[in-house]
Formats: C-alpha cells, structure tokens, sequence
C-alpha cells in the first residue's frame, strides 16, 4: 500500500460533510488542520463508523471539544497541541 501525501500508510478516510460542517461552525477547521495526518484520519474513521446517530453525534461533540480545548487527542493528554 502507498502512502498518499500526508505520510499516512493505511487508508485516509474522506471527511464527511456534516463533519466538515460542524467543524466550520464551531470555528474549528483550523485546529484539525493542524493535528497530525493520522489524528485527523482516527477522529474521521471513528466518527464515521459508528452505528447509532446518537453514538456519531457523540463522538463528533467529544472531537469538536478536544480540538477547542487543546491539549487531548482522544480522551488522552497531547501537550503538542496545547493552547497557549
């Protein structure tokens, strides 16, 4: 398998429109952007294979959040991405 141009191995996973959605509304385009290629593709493929609207509203909120708050990458500390 080759690796498309942001370094990922495995397959990137499209965004979503009502991902991209919310993460425009919420200001927040900017701050995905900036997480690594394979935190972008995990937030994406994670959201995406959930079965239950409830349970994909959920986790795109807990993303939308930790990306507004810096510092976590999926319930787990990223000092990269801190705010300062």
């Amino acid at each position: 398998m080759s690796a498309d141009a942001s370094g990922l191995r495995r397959p990137r996973h499209p965004i979503p429109d009502f991902v991209e959605n919310a993460l425009n509304e919420r200001g927040l385009m900017d701050a995905y952007k900036a997480r690594p290629a394979y935190q972008q593709n995990d937030y994406i493929g994670w959201i995406d294979k959930a079965k239950r609207q409830e349970t994909r509203e959920k986790r795109l909120c807990q993303m939308l959040d930790e990306l507004e708050a810096g510092g976590v990458y999926m319930n787990m500390k990223h000092p990269a991405s801190e705010k300062t």
